[in-house]
């Protein structure tokens, strides 16, 4: 038994020793660690544009990006240092062929009859690819763009407008019509409402504008196959008041439009000029104009006219009648209606002001207002009404401006549309209604929108500066131009899947998908780059069995080496692919909140991996073969580059 056990861990002759181990596990870190470095690099650049975004999606996207590059400088540093360490400490034991791992026999015995006839068919198998890329392009131009995919909040921001003369107590009244309404729906929680502005400097909202958060229920407790969309329509249509247009949004994504650009809504069209009442008219024209609009919901004109003030005018013929100046009638106004400062008081630290006007019954009417008596000298008591005109006039509730200039603002919603394709068909409509806007006057769109615009703004002009840069971090790697375009080839072709599966799975284009496609790129260009390295490594054996000479190596020696570069090394490619698709599959049957914004971000992804490992396992080693056949036809030998330091 004994003499069994020590013949069954007794080492063969040809095992290897211990330094030869060490060159072996010297020469493989130091054959794929530049690649690994570069891809590495080529991965956090391609993240430049996201660093460059500012406003809100810069604020949404920057902590991934810093996460991203920070794990990935780690890991570059640690393929380079501690990989080869940790290797040599547990890769010990009898090194076995790659043919010997069941794994690898299953993948090849699949994988190699394919390569070989994607090397047979050549001008089908890039056919094939080039009209799959083209098609992507009508995909592309027939999807809707937003700014950031919606967040759900599992709440809801009802803000009515009603009338800007509408007073306190009629606003409570509506206030709590609209909140037993509401609460009438099963799925909703909590109802909490208030009319005006809350009690800080910050809020300048009138009493007209009505605010109610609306907490719902889980969605376990929804009435079956119901959609927020769906309560929100149906709370639109049972809260139709006469006099109050309905706005529909949410908590945080309003207080962020409003504190970003201004706008309480999805989008605004902001109209300057000099004159209020000609901003009205604009405004109401604009509203006209738009009416009917597929998509626009909760359109209304930010009220510029319809506040009521009171006006006292003063009977300057009347006053020496009786004896009085301006000064007696203003101080009269103002203690009775405004208050006057009568005396402080001290409590503890604190001094407060005591004022005194007439109570609320002597000042609630005009009628009222014309009975507060006034002493004169010479006809003792006399009614306000005696020397002074008293009577509400028309005015603005409210003036804005900006830059300068007074500012009005058409507002809207989108819902059931996408947000770009509704604005364009809204300027569309603007520009087809001529006399619009008279000489002087401009307008502004604004919102979501003009974020929209920011964001795409940035991308472009980034985005082919990163393209360049990773050409050159793939030239330093592989002293190639012509292995660096072959590396960077794989970006377009992973565009086919992410374009498919966003067009399929209909998700709008955002800054959240450009996102998506940036982090693809990264990942397809280091599979690519490693598809590489092992067809270069490849092409070194066989120059070693048979020199490096077009009278040495024939087509078909480039064929088989090529095929044995791209399958023998299978299983490593596949890993690399895998670690990043199983990463992110679960994101697609992930709920709760949060995961309407991953989702953008994660398709394009999913897809583009598929694709571009598809790519990179058939159509890259096709195109490095052509290219070496080139090189031996021309040269009369091989260029092997040395992807090594």
């Amino acid at each position: 038994m004994i003499a069994w056990i020590k013949n069954k861990f007794k080492k063969n002759p040809d095992w290897i020793s211990e330094e030869e181990r060490l060159k072996v596990i010297e020469k493989s870190s130091k054959q794929v660690s530049r690649g690994v470095f570069f891809a590495t690099v080529i991965i956090i650049t391609s993240f430049l544009p996201v660093f460059m975004l500012t406003g809100q999606e810069g604020k949404l996207f920057h902590p991934l990006a810093y996460t991203k590059t920070f794990i990935m400088i780690v890991d570059a540093l640690l393929v380079l240092t501690l990989a080869p360490v940790l290797i040599s400490f547990f890769m010990k034991g009898k090194f076995k062929p790659d043919h010997a791992n069941p794994v690898n026999r299953f993948l090849e015995k699949y994988y190699e009859p394919v390569i070989r006839g994607v090397l047979n068919w050549r001008k089908t198998t890039i056919a094939i690819n080039i009209i799959a890329l083209l098609i992507t392009i009508p995909l592309l131009k027939n999807l809707g763009t937003e700014f950031i995919p919606p967040l759900d909040e599992q709440s809801i921001l009802f803000m009515p407008v009603t009338l800007p003369d509408v007073s306190n107590s009629e606003a409570k009244r509506i206030l709590q019509i609209q909140d037993k309404i509401i609460k009438s729906v099963p799925e909703v929680d909590k109802v909490l409402g208030k009319a005006g502005r809350a009690n800080t400097a910050t809020d300048n909202s009138p009493i007209s504008m009505i605010e109610t958060i609306i907490m719902l229920k889980p969605k376990a407790q929804w009435r079956e196959g119901l959609t927020k969309n769906d309560i929100i329509n149906e709370l639109d249509k049972k809260l139709q008041i006469p006099g109050v247009i309905n706005g529909w949004t949410q908590p945080i994504i309003n207080r962020i439009n409003m504190l970003a650009t201004g706008i309480r809504t999805d989008v605004g069209i902001k109209i300057y000029g000099q004159n209020l009442d000609t901003i009205a008219s604009v405004s109401e024209k604009v509203k006209l104009a738009l009416e009917g609009t597929e998509g626009i919901a909760d359109l209304y004109v930010d009220p510029i006219t319809g506040g009521k003030y009171l006006a006292i005018d003063i009977k300057r013929e009347e006053l020496a009648r009786y004896g009085l100046t301006v000064d007696d009638i203003n101080e009269t106004v103002e203690f009775a209606l405004g208050g006057a400062i009568i005396g402080n008081t001290i409590e503890g630290r604190q001094r407060f002001s005591i004022s005194a006007r007439l109570g609320q019954d002597f000042r609630n009417s005009v009628e009222q207002i014309k009975r507060i008596p006034l002493q004169s000298s010479t006809m003792g008591t006399i009614p306000l009404s005696a020397v002074t005109n008293i009577h509400f006039e028309d005015g603005p509730p409210m003036i804005n401006s900006e830059n300068a200039l007074l500012r009005g603002a058409v507002m809207f919603n989108v819902r059931d549309r996408d947000l770009g394709s509704t604005v364009k068909e809204a300027i569309a409509k603007i520009n087809e209604s001529h006399g619009i806007l008279p000489e002087g006057y401009f307008v502004e769109w604004s919102g979501q929108y003009e974020n929209m615009i920011r964001g795409q703004q940035t991308l472009l002009w980034i985005a082919p500066l990163v393209l360049v840069i990773i050409f050159f971090s793939l030239y330093f790697a592989f002293h190639s131009l012509r292995e660096a375009f072959l590396s960077l080839i794989t970006v377009p072709f992973a565009l086919i899947g992410g374009a498919y599966i966003i067009y399929f799975w209909d998700v709008n284009l955002s800054v959240g998908v450009a996102v998506g496609f940036i982090a693809l790129f990264g990942i397809a260009v280091e599979t690519g780059i490693v598809m590489v390295i092992y067809l270069n490594d490849a092409m070194e054996q066989l120059i070693k069995l048979k020199g490096n000479s077009s009278e040495t190596i024939t087509k078909d020696d480039l064929r088989e080496y090529v095929v044995r570069g791209a399958a023998r090394r299978l299983r490593p490619k596949l890993m690399t692919v895998c670690v990043s698709l199983f990463g992110l599959i679960p994101v697609l049957w992930a709920t709760g909140v949060g995961t309407d914004v991953m989702l953008p971000i994660v398709l394009p992804m999913i897809g583009g991996v598929l694709t571009s490992s598809t790519h990179i396992l058939l159509v890259t080693p096709l195109i490095f073969l052509m290219a070496k056949e080139y090189e031996l036809k021309k040269y009369g030998k091989l260029e092997v580059h040395h992807v090594q330091h």
